[in-house]
Formats: C-alpha cells, structure tokens, sequence
C-alpha cells in the first residue's frame, strides 16, 4: 500500500499537511452532470486510511452523488477513482463491494416485508450445497445487534421496528461485510444519543482495524466529535479540506453556507392570538396492555409554535400521528377553533386543517416513482380539478410558486423525486402540506438528514406560518433546535407529559430531567413553577 499520494495543484494547496499520511482512496476531478444540472464540478476527494473522512455541505452540494459514484450507484460525467494508487472502475455496487467499499445509505435501503437477519445477508447469503444456512445467519445477525447493544430480535420483521431500530439493522448490514472503506451517509439521523455513543465506539474499532470511514451528517458538533479530516463541498465544488482539530462549527457554517451562522436560526416574538387547538386526555392503547400515550392534554394557540422534546420512545410520533387521524384507534376530545373533531379518518383531518410532515419522508411523505409536481399535488388534488379534468395551469402555478417560496433545488418540476437531494426532497414534503391550506402544521423531526442551511429555511418557513396566525407543533430530539424556534416546550416520557415550560424558563437541565421521568416519579408532570 503506497503512502504520500496525494496530489497537490494550485487548487489545494492546504493539502500539503497531508502528505504523511496514507491515502487508501483518491476521488480525483469527480465531474457528474445531469439534465439541466452540473453536480459535481471536478472534484476530488481523498480518503485517509483507519481515519475518519468527514464530508460536509449544504444539501444539493453533490455529497451523495460523490458517495453513489464510490458506491458503483453512478458513473462519473468525467474523472477517475483510484484505490491504492491504481486506477479502478466501479460501475455496480457488486464492484463496489469487490473492492472493498461498502455504504450505509442515507434513505434506508431495508425490505420491510423482510426479516432483520434476511436484511443484513440479502445477496450475501451463507449457502452449504444451495442451501442457505439460517441458523449460521441468526447467529450472525444476532452478534451484530449484540455488538452494537441493541435488542432487536433477528426473527423481527423490519417493517415492524421504529425508525431508529431500522437504522441500526443498516449500521448491522454493513458492519456484516469485510469493508476496507465504510460509507457512512447520515447514520445517526434516527438514533438517540445513547445508540449514538454505542456506534461511535464501533467506529473507533474499525478504525484500530485499518478501515477508513467516510462520514457525512449535518449533526455538526457531531462531526468534530468523531471526525481526523474534513471537507466541504458548495455547490457542487470542493471548497476546503483540513483536518478537524483545526476548525469550530462557525468556520464549518462559514464554509457551506457562505454567509454568517449567528443569522440562520432566528427566533421571532410574535403576538399569540385565542387558543387554536385543544386536546383532552388523549389515550393510544399498547398491544398487551397499558398506554402508548397516556391521557395526553395541552393547548395551543394561533401564531405560536410549541416544541415536543423527549427521548426515542416519549410518544411525540405517536401523538402527531393520533392528531393526524393516522391512529384510529385513539380516543380523546380535540377541537380545533372550537369545533369538535369527531373524525380519525386521514382525509377528513387534512380537510379539517391538519397536515403532518412525517419523521420518515420516503416511507411516508413521498411517493418514489414520480415526479415533484406530482408528489407535490398528491394531499390537494381535488383542488385543481374541474368537471373532472385537471387543470394544468392552475397546478403548475401553484407548484411553481411552492418551487419558488422554499427555495426548492429542481431543474423542472416534472424531475423525479428521486432526482433531489434529501434536503429539497424534505421540502417537496413541506409543500404538499401547505397546498392543502392547513391550520395546524404537525412537523414530526423536520429537520431529520438536512443540511444547516435547509434547516435555516425551514425555521424560516415556521417562523412566518406562526405570524400568519397559523398553529405549528414542532417535534425534535435536538435540544438546541427546541431552544431556538419554541415559543412553549411540551417534554414527554413514556407517553405522558413530564414537563412544560416557556421559553424563558426552559434550561436544558430542566429539559433532560423532565425527558428522564418515569410515571410516578417525582410526582410526575414538572414545570417551570418548580
């Protein structure tokens, strides 16, 4: 294995402080060109062996096109890839991973109709005279979840875990697989600070092993927690590298955005108008017995915004979900501008004014096999018809004006969705919401996968629907998040409600203490009178 392979030109000159490392992978003027859309523009990209190569930038600044073009998902328009100084090709993930380069994809790439251990060893199975060998399999699988500490059965079926459990059958998937270079694109989108740590420490010991991590995640004290090398990509082009020691998260901002991070989350006052939205003693029964969400009950008022923090498991899904008619099971009193709400269809609830944007925005926000103007227009349709007939230019108007108004990244609306990156796919989701002209804007982990500029946009957008008088239910994991947009904070615990507070009296302190209740304890419910 050669050392000293990095090529320095003028353009990267900073790469010099590299030059006693071993580079394993080299991206080398990386072109990749789609219709009306230049997303990569010569870019290289070294890969430093047992270390830690972080990736960052804005979302549509070409990071998963250049690990789909590692991962044998793309070709390169131009440019070339060499492994151990020697140029190879890669056009199938079959090659990919005969080289020794797996990837943990952003969107999780599970079958949900399938079971955890088929998940980790599909294509890969361990067969003894054409047969596959379960109980080899089970066993693996079972030591994998083991290792990363988590209990999830191996016989499970996939599409049964919460989101975060599916994460980590992903992590389990290409933890299974003799990689000498791991893609890592977003892996902890969905975990908790917990499951965070546990696979932080994997990744320490694959690094002792020789593996080289590519890791690409918006989290950005994350990345310098983790992260030996950082670069960053803007619109497509590299824009810097160093190694992580010598940055901070303002230089991290600076460098993908472009302009100052103290001015992208920015909480406005505003006047809080008549109650909005009431709900009473809000029940979701658990198979087997007892509560998913135990007699839940708050307010909200027009033109503000009330944060739901707590920890994996709390119930903030399950009760934007009830609030959203998507568990009809539930049973509880809502009322929106004092009106009863009597109906746990879907339908009748978005008709009512209630529009969720869902944690889990390939599985439930987007319909992959079409177009943006499609997905767009999927909860309103009936808005643009006429005697039964669609009217085009009214759809194309209102698309065009959402494509406008979110700064969507698209050459034309009638891309596939698919076509967009993760940020403006999360957009796209946005927008078909506020087509249905809602009055309760339910934003279940909005900012789950998205770059700090995406997310600047939609604590933007949150901010101006509040001053319109609309009501906004903002769930998240990040406390910081929760701290900048929250005009009211709801912590939740095991289905209940454990504290609640303003903004001016919540502390992170009483944040984590709250999220940490269990029924019964320290007699329940806090808030910021104690």
């Amino acid at each position: 294995m050669s050392k000293k392979i990095v090529h320095i030109s003028p353009s990267d000159a900073d790469l010099q402080q590299f030059l006693d490392e071993e580079v394993i992978l080299r991206a080398e003027n990386i072109t990749k060109v789609f219709p009306g859309t230049v997303a990569l523009d010569e870019v290289s990209f070294d890969v430093f062996k047992g270390k830690v190569n972080v990736l960052i930038g804005e979302n549509g600044a070409g990071k998963s096109t250049l690990m789909k073009i590692l991962a044998g998902v793309e070709k390169p328009t131009d440019g070339k890839i060499l492994l151990d100084d020697k140029e190879i090709r890669i056009n199938s993930p079959v090659e990919a991973a005969k080289n020794g380069i797996g990837i943990i994809y952003q969107e999780l790439n599970l079958c949900l109709n399938m079971s955890v251990t088929d998940n980790i060893f599909l294509a890969r199975e361990n067969c003894s005279y054409g047969t596959i060998n379960k109980k080899f399999e089970r066993q693996q699988a079972a030591d994998l979840v083991k290792r990363l500490e988590q209990n999830i059965n191996p016989d499970a079926l996939v599409g049964e875990l919460r989101i975060g459990q599916q994460q980590i059958v992903e992590i389990a998937k290409a933890l299974a697989q003799d990689v000498q270079i791991l893609i890592m694109d977003e892996p902890t989108s969905a975990l908790s600070a917990v499951e965070v740590e546990v696979l932080f420490r994997v990744i320490n010991e694959l690094k002792a092993q020789g593996v080289a991590i590519i890791y690409i995640s918006h989290k950005l004290e994350e990345l310098l927690q983790i992260g030996d090398y950082i670069t960053v990509l803007r619109d497509g082009r590299k824009v810097a590298q160093t190694k992580v020691g010598d940055v901070d998260v303002n230089w991290l901002i600076t460098k993908m955005v472009g302009r100052n991070p103290g001015a992208l989350f920015p909480r406005e006052e505003r006047e809080k108008g008549e109650i909005l939205l009431k709900v009473e003693n809000i029940t979701l029964p658990r198979i087997g017995g007892g509560y998913i969400l135990d007699h839940v009950s708050f307010e909200l008022r027009e033109g503000e915004i009330l944060g739901f923090y707590g920890l994996m498991g709390a119930g903030r899904s399950d009760l934007v979900d009830c609030l959203a008619g998507a568990r009809p099971q539930a049973k509880g009193k809502i009322w929106l501008n004092n009106e009863p709400i009597t109906s746990n269809n879907v339908c009748d609830r978005i008709n009512a004014g209630f529009v969720l944007i869902p944690e889990d925005r390939q599985q439930f926000g987007l319909v992959q096999s079409i177009s943006v103007k499609d997905n767009m227009l999927l909860a309103s349709l009936k808005k643009y018809l006429k005697n039964k007939v669609l009217m085009r230019k009214k759809e194309k108007k209102a698309t065009d004006d959402q494509v406008k108004s979110l700064s969507i990244r698209v050459a034309n609306v009638n891309q596939p969705i698919t076509a967009l990156s993760g940020g403006n796919q999360q957009k796209v989701v946005v927008a078909k919401g506020l087509l249905t002209e809602p009055k309760v804007l339910l934003l279940d982990e909005p900012t789950r996968g998205i770059d700090v500029g995406a997310k600047a946009e939609i604590f933007e957008l949150m901010n101006k629907l509040a001053a319109q008088k609309y009501g906004v239910i903002f769930v998240s994991s990040e406390l910081k998040e929760i701290f900048a947009m929250s005009d009211r904070i709801i912590v939740m615990s095991k289905g209940a409600i454990t504290g609640e507070f303003t903004h001016n009296e919540a502390t992170e302190e009483k944040l984590v203490e709250a999220s940490a209740i269990g029924h019964g304890i320290n007699g329940g419910k806090h808030n910021g009178k104690h």
